[in-house]
């Protein structure tokens, strides 16, 4: 807006008074003509103020007058009652075909009244109104089944800490009720294709890396035959026992593996998970109840035996290794144990070693050391080997070089050697060859050589 008083007013309208007006000449702007003037220098004549006849029309409209300015009552807000819809007055029929659209929400409000006051009193409308229902509440998208990997250790955790189980898992059975667990939920999801992928199961036999071609099933059926050896000493049922006394080769793990193969008419399926998954709740149930009192009890496995708690162990262990093989088949991460269960495993690996190590010198894979050319009277301290396994689950380990019941001592320590205790593992499991093993290694190369490769022997199918 330009200017002040009069000119103003005639800038702001006078152009859309000339359009509104064409045609009638200087008259319509007060009845003079533009060049007439009344000595004020003005063009245009204010409203009302000289000439004759009436006064013209205002150039600007008022505001129209409001309701509450004019003094007359305001009208009444319709009572929200009223506006409930009213039920339509429809037939059987036509209610009846409202039902699904009714399901669907998409009736209007009186014909939803309608359907509704209908199914009050018609039990046949009513019953597929509640089928309608259910069908819609299936067509929203599902939402994923898949649980987060860690809620079964949080559940567990929590129930644990606000009250103990009344019978609890023995310590040195809980590794093996953890990987059996951590098995079964990576085989909860898999497919026919799954099962059924190629499966390398690799060892070390007579120093030299053997391997057995299987499938992920295979797998499972090993170890369902392995740790029947412990149900067997328990006195659980033998899933094998039928296929052992048939075939006089199933003894030992590779042994009754073998005959359990031999013996399926077709090869492995997804079948074999729910007798694995059974038997493996019965034997941690089991321990669970005798507690304490199975501790002693020894678990034969054909050439050797083990103690009940270092057989619990060793299963762990080998449901591990076993758990890799099949998650690394299917292309699927998988982490090692807890570092307090690792440590067990690893701890066990460490006390077979002496024992391994005379085999190998049985079997001419190793000779006695140049300074101790005769084994040490047993419970004498001998050459010892300083085992030392870093990472969460490390430790060490003084390991008797000279006789299975010799004793470790610093004073004759004669090597060092230093693994990660994943790696370490994995050379126990024959994964990783002696002569490939990250290890660090100082003193006697014969002595070092001699126990890694008796780690690896460790190692079976």
């Amino acid at each position: 807006m330009k200017g002040t008083g009069g000119s103003g007013a005639h800038d702001e309208y006078g152009e859309h008074a000339g359009h509104g007006e064409a045609g009638h000449g200087g008259a319509a702007r007060g009845g003079r003509p533009r060049g007439d003037t009344d000595g004020r220098g003005s063009g245009d004549v204010p409203p009302g103020a000289g000439g004759s006849g009436p006064a013209p029309a205002p150039r600007i409209p008022l505001p129209r007058a409001s309701v509450e300015d004019s003094g007359l009552p305001l009208p009444g807000l319709a009572d929200p009652g009223d506006l409930a819809p009213v039920p339509l007055d429809l037939s059987h029929d036509v209610l009846r075909s409202l039902l699904g659209a009714w399901a669907l929400a998409a009736c209007s409000a009186a014909e939803t009244a309608a359907v509704e006051e209908h199914l009050g009193g018609c039990g046949s409308c009513a019953d597929e109104a509640r089928r309608l229902r259910e069908a819609v509440g299936l067509l929203h998208q599902p939402e994923s089944l898949d649980l987060n990997p860690a809620l079964r250790t949080r559940v567990l955790a929590a129930c644990l800490n606000r009250r103990p189980p009344r019978i609890p898992v023995p310590g040195w059975a809980t590794p093996y009720d953890a990987e059996t667990a951590r098995l079964d939920a990576l085989l909860q999801d898999f497919g026919d294709a799954e099962w059924h992928a190629p499966v390398r199961l690799r060892w070390f036999e007579a120093d030299a890396p053997t391997s057995r071609r299987s499938t992920v099933a295979g797998v499972i059926a090993h170890l369902l035959s392995v740790d029947g050896l412990i149900a067997a000493a328990l006195g659980l049922e033998d899933p094998l026992a039928e296929v052992a006394d048939a075939d006089k080769d199933a003894v030992g793990p590779a042994g009754r593996t073998e005959a359990y193969w031999r013996a399926s008419h077709f090869p492995p399926t997804r079948s074999v998970r729910g007798p694995w998954r059974e038997q493996s709740h019965s034997l941690v149930r089991t321990v669970s109840f005798t507690g304490g009192h199975a501790g002693g009890l020894t678990v034969p496995y054909g050439d050797f035996a083990l103690p009940l708690h270092d057989a619990m162990l060793d299963r762990a262990f080998e449901c591990w290794v076993h758990a890799e093989d099949i998650a690394e088949a299917v292309d699927y991460p998988y982490a090692p144990p807890a570092p307090r269960h690792l440590n067990r495993m690893i701890d066990l690996a460490a006390r077979l070693l002496p024992t391994a190590l005379a085999a190998r010198r049985r079997a001419g894979l190793s000779a006695p050391g140049r300074r101790t050319p005769h084994l040490v009277p047993a419970g004498a301290p001998g050459r010892s080997l300083r085992l030392e396994i870093e990472g969460p689950a490390g430790g060490e380990w003084l390991i008797p070089l000279d006789s299975p019941a010799a004793v470790g001592s610093a004073d004759f320590e004669v090597a060092h050697v230093a693994l990660d205790g994943v790696e370490f593992c994995k050379l126990a499991a024959g994964h990783v060859p002696p002569a490939e093993a990250a290890a660090g290694q100082v003193g006697d190369r014969e002595a070092i050589r001699d126990v890694l490769f008796a780690v690896a022997s460790l190692s079976r199918m």
